[in-house]
């Protein structure tokens, strides 16, 4: 199970609202926010994917100006790799073989 520690930048008219939906999206929980508009916030996943998605959806929610990623910890979905358990889609730009 992949956790990750995000810090999300959001517009201070927005930042309630925001607040309010990342303390409601499923694996979130949120720690807390300055006066400057800055959201500390944890996702613990399933799946990389999963995380991924939920960035995704956190990225396109009114408010939002950037999402940071401060760690990532996925040792458990490290092993379930090894032991062929899943396999992850390789993206970032890596071309297919010919």
């Amino acid at each position: 199970m992949p956790v990750g520690g995000f810090v999300v930048a959001v517009a201070l008219e927005e930042r309630e609202n925001v607040v309010e939906f990342l303390k409601n999206l499923g694996g979130s929980t949120v720690y807390g926010y300055d006066e400057d508009g800055n959201i500390v916030m944890v996702l613990d996943m399933e799946s990389s994917e999963e995380m991924e998605k939920t960035v995704e959806e956190v990225k396109k929610t009114p408010g939002v100006l950037h999402v940071g990623l401060a760690y990532m910890h996925y040792e458990d979905e490290l092993e379930k790799i090894e032991k062929g358990i899943i396999k992850p889609e390789i993206r970032f730009g890596r071309k297919p073989p010919k």
